[in-house]
């Protein structure tokens, strides 16, 4: 595993070897060894995955509050997705700025993001398979999100909002207003 550094302190692009010959592609996803080379410390408690039928869906901008803040390592198993995250720890230099990457099948790229982003993704191919490890248990009384389409935010999500399917809870998260959410 190889990772590649990000402007934003901490996000790292993880590239994997792979393996290819006639039966297909291998390589590893995980390893804990490998995530020395970032001093990460932490451990995986709770894996996920989100399957999406349709080109254009939308999933975020979400992110859990303290005591429950999330580590994360995504990646797209199938398909391909604009994956972005927005930093919002108050003190970092990149605060309110976002990091965009496309995670697909083909790339097999990870995203490793640290605790103090929101993330969300929309899904670029008919069908996308989204993976992610979390560090720590999901509670919903600390879940909490951002409007997708916040102007100060200023994501260019490279498909026309008009295809954007998405629901009712992520529809309706606030523009970000000079909240505080990370220090």
């Amino acid at each position: 595993m190889n990772f590649k550094e990000t402007p934003f302190d901490g996000l790292w692009i993880v590239d994997t070897k792979k393996i290819i010959d006639e039966r297909g592609v291998f390589f590893r996803t995980y390893c804990e060894d490998s995530f020395s080379k970032i001093k990460w410390e932490g451990k995986f408690v709770q894996q996920n995955i989100s399957i999406n039928y349709k080109k254009g869906t939308f999933r975020g901008l979400h992110f859990q509050k303290s005591p429950f803040e999330e580590e994360k390592l995504v990646r797209c198993v199938v398909g391909s997705v604009l994956d972005i995250v927005v930093d919002l720890r108050k003190n970092s230099s990149t605060y309110l700025k976002h990091f965009e990457i496309e995670l697909s099948s083909d790339n097999c790229l990870g995203l490793f993001i640290p605790k103090g982003f929101a993330h969300g993704f929309v899904v670029l191919s008919k069908l996308a398979r989204v993976s992610y490890k979390v560090d720590n248990y999901y509670n919903p009384s600390s879940e909490e999100g951002l409007n997708y389409n916040d102007p100060e935010l200023n994501i260019d999500w490279k498909i026309e909002e008009k295809e954007i399917i998405i629901n009712s809870k992520d529809c309706n998260y606030s523009d970000f207003n000079s909240k505080i959410f990370f220090k």
